[in-house]
């Protein structure tokens, strides 16, 4: 507000507190009554003010500044928040507007907050909500943005789940499979608390580690074998106790993409454990620090090429290699289009997109690049060169000036220096905040995201409300908090909600069942193969683009005809959907060879097939099938003989498989 005065009734009061006559972090007298009057300015008659400020607030009140939806809520019939719990919401909701939690404030009639980092305030008075500052595009009038009410869908859906079918959901969302202690324990401690549990959580024992307990590094033939390729994913994914962790994992698995077939060199299945360690412990880290990691890791330096640029040469016409600097830009920070920061593209004066580089960009960026290489050792055989970073070879490094997103890196600058004021541009350009955020929430929640929602993750990327920025734990608890994410207006939108990609099927029907490898050594094996498998295995993408796009549209279907995107419908096809039915089919019934379920539970409720149904349903997909489609299920389920061990066995199998096949599962929402 800079110094700034607001017109309180007809005394001009100033907002920013003297440093001196009001010492940080006290509450300030002068500022409490500018806050209050400033708020007054637009009460309402119930507050004891003036009739004409309670008409004007009311004919003027701007519901749309903080998203309040009148007629959802004038549906609900949710309890009326107190102003504590309104404000708490509007801190998680909107950090960028309210950063840092603060204290309440009171000044009669108002309860209010106030955020220095921003120039904001959020107050509330007989039961409307108002806010001052930036946030109102004004420092002197006051917006009245709507009831304690119309916000009572909104802070309750993020706080806690009404129900066991709420908490499915939101685990559905967060993690790989759940069981009913995890739901009990999100109706136990809410979703916000659940969340800071499952981020200071200790990390799983890594991939890199389970290989090395199997001795596989011991056994120099394995140096060139596919031993433990798959089975160092497949044991994490499904046994690890971090669940949330690895949920992430696996999205950043396809967003930052290594895949088998593009790696070269001894020792893949280190490679591959050892890129699932560093997304699997940068999860809940920094952007910042997960782009060096990835950058320098030595797998991602074979993938792209990143590993053995060297620096041009003029006399053999021999340039740097572009592909890293391509895709880094493209894929893993900023996209091909400038991005508003509610993800939509910004166009020109005749409505072109506009790109966010060029491919000048490309190949100044590239110089920064070269003279990296795995740090392969002489006489070295074990697979430690797989974990060790990159390292630079100064000889090879291009040492030319390279411009690019604004930055210079100078003539002469060394190979680390460079590139670290390379990384920095990427990672604090605008576009990656609703670039990231809106993949993410593509793959945890839903395909098609609101822009508010995603202007609201971007800000929570921008700033987690301590200043920091790229706190990745605090974007991944924006997108599962958002209230799009969990309100109950999802289930029935029918632009809301995203294909199950087939990995993540197998993977919670598994961790669902308890399924548990009775070698020990999950001998699941490569999963890829459309027509007899599920067409998708994990760390098996066949490019860098991944299994499917994010901005993939099924041609010639509704989807398109909407203008809406289904990024994991690349994957279905006639081939894929029978090659899914029939994996499962044998899966469900005895796993594998090596996988077995633990249905004890379900078994448990064989001779009642409405109550088998209703677990499985609840744990698979939180308890969404229609009426007509629960129905068949039952009927199918009623029709088998539970007289037999068999007939028991079997029922449960058809409970599990039908519903693993019904549309309302495929699709989560």
């Amino acid at each position: 507000m800079g110094g700034r005065t607001v017109q309180a009734i007809d005394e001009p009061v100033n907002l920013v507190p003297d440093p001196v006559a009001n010492p940080p972090g006290l509450p300030a007298l002068g500022l409490a009554l500018s806050a209050a009057a400033a708020l007054a300015a637009c009460g309402g008659g119930d507050n004891g003010l003036d009739g004409p400020f309670a008409r004007s607030a009311e004919t003027s009140t701007q519901r749309h500044i903080l998203g309040v939806d009148a007629a959802a809520a004038s549906a609900s019939a949710s309890p009326v928040p107190s102003e504590s719990e309104l404000m708490d919401w509007a801190e998680l909701a909107y950090p960028q507007y309210f950063p840092t939690h603060q204290t309440d404030l009171q000044s009669a009639p108002y309860v209010y907050r106030y955020y220095a980092g921003t120039a904001n305030y959020i107050g509330v008075a007989g039961g409307m909500v108002y806010v001052l500052g930036p946030v109102a595009g004004s420092a002197e009038v006051p917006a009245a943005v709507g009831t304690l009410a119309e916000f009572a869908p909104r802070v309750f859906a993020r706080r806690a789940p009404a129900s066991d079918a709420d908490a499915a959901r939101f685990l559905a969302q967060a993690t790989l499979g759940f069981t009913d202690s995890d739901i009990a324990d999100v109706r136990s401690l809410g979703y916000v608390g659940w969340l800071s549990r499952e981020f200071v959580k200790p990390v799983s024992p890594g991939n890199w580690d389970w290989l090395e307990g199997k001795g596989i590094d011991q056994n120099l033939d394995n140096r060139n074998s596919g031993v433990g390729v798959d089975a160092q994913v497949w044991q994490r994914l499904i046994g690890a106790s971090d669940g949330l962790r690895q949920r992430v994992a696996l999205a950043l698995s396809e967003i930052f993409v290594v895949g088998l077939d593009g790696i070269t060199g001894p020792w893949k299945q280190f490679q591959l454990a050892n890129w699932w360690d560093l997304l699997a412990n940068g999860a809940f880290g920094t952007y910042r620090s997960l782009l060096e990691a990835v950058t320098l890791n030595p797998g991602m330096g074979v993938y792209l090429n990143m590993a053995g640029s060297q620096k041009e040469n003029t006399a053999t016409g021999r340039m740097p290699d572009e592909n890293y600097a391509r895709e880094v830009m493209q894929l893993f920070s900023i996209g091909l289009y400038a991005l508003n920061p509610d993800g939509s593209v910004q166009r020109d004066a005749t409505g072109k997109a506009v790109e966010s580089y060029t491919q000048d960009t490309v190949s100044q960026l590239a110089r920064v690049f070269t003279g990296w290489a795995v740090d392969a050792r002489r006489g070295d055989t074990t697979p430690e060169q797989a974990r060790r970073p990159m390292v630079l070879n100064a000889s090879l490094h291009s040492t030319l000036q390279a411009k690019f997103l604004g930055t210079t890196v100078p003539v002469n600058t060394d190979g680390n220096t460079a590139l670290r004021m390379a990384l920095d541009t990427l990672a604090n350009h605008p576009n990656v905040g609703p670039f990231l955020g809106r993949q993410l929430i593509q793959k945890l929640v839903t395909s098609n995201p609101s822009a508010p929602y995603v202007a609201r993750v971007a800000a929570a990327f921008a700033n987690n409300g301590a200043g920091v920025r790229g706190d990745l734990s605090a974007v991944v608890r924006a997108v599962l908090t958002d209230e799009e994410a969990r309100s109950a207006a999802g289930l029935t939108d029918p632009q809301f909600g995203k294909l199950r990609e087939p990995v993540l099927r197998f993977v919670q029907w598994a961790r669902t069942f308890k399924a548990s490898s009775l070698s020990t050594n999950w001998t699941i094996g490569n999963l890829s193969d459309p027509a007899t498998r599920l067409g998708q295995s994990p760390l098996r993408s066949p490019s860098v683009f991944n299994f499917f796009r994010p901005g993939y549209v099924p041609a010639g279907t509704p989807i398109a005809s909407a203008a809406l995107v289904a990024p994991e419908f690349q994957l279905a096809n006639e081939s894929t959907v029978a090659g899914y039915l029939n994996t499962m089919q044998t899966v469900v019934a005895s796993g594998n060879a090596d996988l077995k379920p633990d249905y004890s539970a379900e078994l448990a409720l064989a001779a009642d097939p409405a109550a088998l149904v209703d677990r499985v349903e609840k744990l698979l997909c939180a308890r969404q099938l229609q009426a007509d489609t629960r129905g068949t299920i039952v009927n199918a389920v009623s029709s088998i003989n539970a007289g037999t061990a068999t007939g028991r066995n079997n029922r449960v199998y058809t409970a599990v498989l039908l519903v693993m096949a019904c549309p309302e599962y495929l699709i989560q929402r």
